[in-house]
């Protein structure tokens, strides 16, 4: 007989806690669970923030005679409470483990009382996390957001830039756990058929007992990935990093994997970096039947060594999978050994702090990069790095555009001239080239060279696709260009959630849906899905459940419960009272006192003008956005329908021209 519980209730993100009846729901759907976990659950939950002990647990959950299977089913139990909440051991947003000494529920927590009463919101005392590990994304325990999460939300709430899609997911949340189930069941209307093989490199083990090597182990994961992408790109795809990245420390089986990313092929490996000798062992998996189908383990004492390891397991590949090494192969590890080793371990630390997208860790990653720069002036890869940086930092605010974007030109462009074969660089000059210098043409060939150098940059494919093929209308191709980044790289969320953007700009309201339904599947708790879900259901007419969508938005975003649906019901009233009219109304003023909070966004504003038919002030804040050169939104005018108020009035054709976008038809929309 299930044993009985208080009768209290909690709510913590999307998430509703009934302890009389046992039971736990996501968004009204009750969610599965079994008696032990959802015990260990309620000890959790009545003290959060607070630590309890595993000698608590045991002494309340499991009986004395069941002492010899308590760890493992404390174990099993937070593991399933894990999958419930979709969250990560290494990046928790709900519940972190206290090594050796028990654990702590993070997540914001709410009690439920009558609505006589007021509610009583539970402080969570602050955790700090490393953050080293997150994928493409900044973890933050939830309710401890980073502060620029509600900027980014008000930025990506009317703005469609695609860039921003990148940096705003970035500094929201991560995905690591809770996607096989979906991706089993990922529809094949998402991936373009392929002729090619894919293969996926496994997040290589630090098996040095030192957590500050991980950025080592972590950097050869991706320079493998990189260096394997241009092994032979018109036989063999190689999964991102976002997606291998999210099985680190998996328990995941190699046939789990394979089946998830849809890869016929696994790398696994490990590192052990002791002093002056790094020992690296690698083996390949064919997925199919899971043959090993080759292992080999080397060690390297300087860093011509490691590139002449990673030029072995490259050809090692070619031969088990049976494809023809490509000439640019060979020619970039040779360019690789003129490195200097110093200056190569000071990049590979730049990019483990890139990857995490943070403000703080941007401005690291622009130091680390700057350090390997100065201990080799001739480092092309630094250079990329640098250049990397600064555009990434103007799109998650962490740098004014103005500020940041001649710098990428500058770094990228002496990347070039060092190494004219780097796709990266080719890629970073594209992006500032679109964005900054609204220089199309130029951006157009410097993403067609980036893919032409790399065909497994999936990043390369989405620039291309948002930061040229759709400006100009072609969209058709910017359809096709983001089904094969999200082949690339499967469990991106920004991907995703950018070929969900992709069909609205398309006038393909329908896949629009179903791809951001398929995105809210992957991480209900993701906000910027729910923010441009709601986008998409203002397009359709839908406003109430768009407004659900808002509130959802911000009550992800770190906002609390009462703050969300005091905007909710105000804009409900707003429908309800005025129409249409009234809701944008309302609109505008909530995200004009938003706005006072931070500097930049002032796309956003415009587009809310432009949809409340204020075109005056729409034009007056998108003429602010020129001046900030806000280039990610300003790039798709004539694409995007949130603009439509705006067609046929000159100063909106004078703008187009100004951008170069003057011969671009809008879309014809479908809902």
């Amino acid at each position: 007989m299930p044993a009985a519980h208080s009768g209290r209730r909690f709510r913590s993100g999307l998430f509703e806690i009934d302890l009389g009846n046992g039971l736990i729901s996501r968004n009204g759907r009750e969610v599965p669970l079994q008696e032990q976990p959802f015990r260990v659950l309620e000890m959790l939950i009545e003290r959060p923030g607070e630590l309890v002990a595993r000698e608590s647990l045991q002494t309340r959950l499991w009986p004395a005679d069941t002492y010899v299977s308590f760890d493992e089913g404390l174990n099993t139990a937070v593991r399933k409470l894990r999958v419930v909440f979709q969250d990560s051991a290494d990046n928790p947003r709900f519940i972190q483990t206290v090594p050796r000494r028990g654990y702590r529920f993070i997540g914001p927590v709410t009690e439920i009382v009558e609505e006589t009463e007021p509610q009583k919101p539970y402080v969570t005392a602050p955790v700090e996390l490393d953050t080293r590990e997150a994928p493409d994304a900044l973890t933050t325990a939830a309710g401890h957001e980073s502060p620029q999460t509600k900027a980014e939300v008000l930025r990506a709430k009317r703005g469609r830039g695609f860039i921003q899609w990148v940096g705003a997911a970035a500094v929201a949340i991560v995905v690591l756990g809770g996607l096989a189930y979906v991706l089993r069941a990922r529809s094949r209307q998402f991936v373009p058929a392929r002729a090619r093989s894919m293969l996926v490199v496994l997040p290589f083990q630090n098996l040095s007992g030192d957590p500050a090597q991980d950025y080592f182990s972590d950097g050869l994961t991706e320079e493998t990935i990189t260096d394997l992408g241009q092994l032979s790109p018109g036989h063999l795809g190689v999964i991102a990093r976002t997606s291998s990245m999210a099985y680190k420390h998996t328990n995941e089986t190699i046939g789990q994997i394979g089946r998830e990313l849809n890869a016929n092929y696994v790398l696994e490996g490990s590192v052990r970096r002791e002093t002056g000798r790094v020992r690296i062992s690698a083996q390949l998996i064919r997925v199919s039947d899971q043959t090993h189908l080759w292992a080999q383990s080397y060690d390297a004492r300087n860093l011509g060594d490691l590139i002449d390891v990673q030029s072995a397991i490259g050809r090692a590949i070619a031969e088990q999978v049976q494809v023809q090494v490509a000439p640019q192969y060979q020619a970039d590890n040779a360019q690789l050994h003129a490195q200097n080793p110093a200056a190569y371990d000071l990049y590979l630390q730049g990019r483990f702090y890139w990857n995490q997208r943070t403000p703080a860790a941007l401005r690291r990653s622009i130091e680390f990069f700057k350090q390997a720069i100065a201990a080799d002036p001739n480092s092309p890869q630094a250079y990329a790095g640098l250049a990397d940086a600064y555009n990434i930092g103007s799109i998650i605010g962490a740098l004014p555009s103005k500020e940041s974007s001649p710098k990428a030109r500058a770094a990228a462009t002496r990347a070039l001239e060092l190494d004219s074969s780097l796709g990266d660089a080719h890629a970073a000059l594209a992006m500032e080239k679109s964005h900054y210098d609204f220089d199309l043409p130029g951006a157009k060939a410097e993403f067609q060279k980036a893919i032409e150098l790399n065909p497994n940059s999936a990043y390369a494919h989405l620039f291309y696709s948002g930061g040229y093929l759709m400006p100009m209308g072609l969209r058709i191709e910017a359809i096709e260009e983001m089904k094969k980044a999200v082949e690339l790289d499967p469990l991106s969320l920004p991907i995703n959630n950018f070929l969900g953007e992709t069909y609205v700009l398309a006038g393909d309201y329908p896949d629009a849906y179903q791809q951001y339904q398929h995105t809210i599947a992957m991480n209900p708790n993701f906000p910027l899905v729910h923010a441009y879900m709601a986008d998409l259901l203002e397009l359709m007419g839908r406003f109430d459940d768009a407004i659900r969508e808002r509130e959802k938005t911000a009550l992800l975003s770190g906002e609390s419960e009462q703050e969300s649906a005091y905007k909710a019901a105000r804009l409900t009233g707003a429908l309800k009272g005025s129409g249409v009219a009234g809701f944008w109304k309302e609109q505008v003023a909530q995200d004009l006192r938003a706005k006072q909070t931070f500097s930049g966004g002032y796309d956003a504003i415009a587009q809310d003008y432009a949809l409340a038919g204020q075109k005056d002030l729409a034009f007056q804040w998108l003429e602010k956005s020129m001046e900030a050169r806000e280039g990610q939104e300003l790039t798709l005018l004539a694409v995007d329908p949130m603009w439509n108020n705006l067609h046929g009035d000159p100063r909106f054709s004078n703008l187009l021209r100004r951008i170069g976008l003057a011969d671009v038809a809008p879309a014809q929309h479908q809902n």
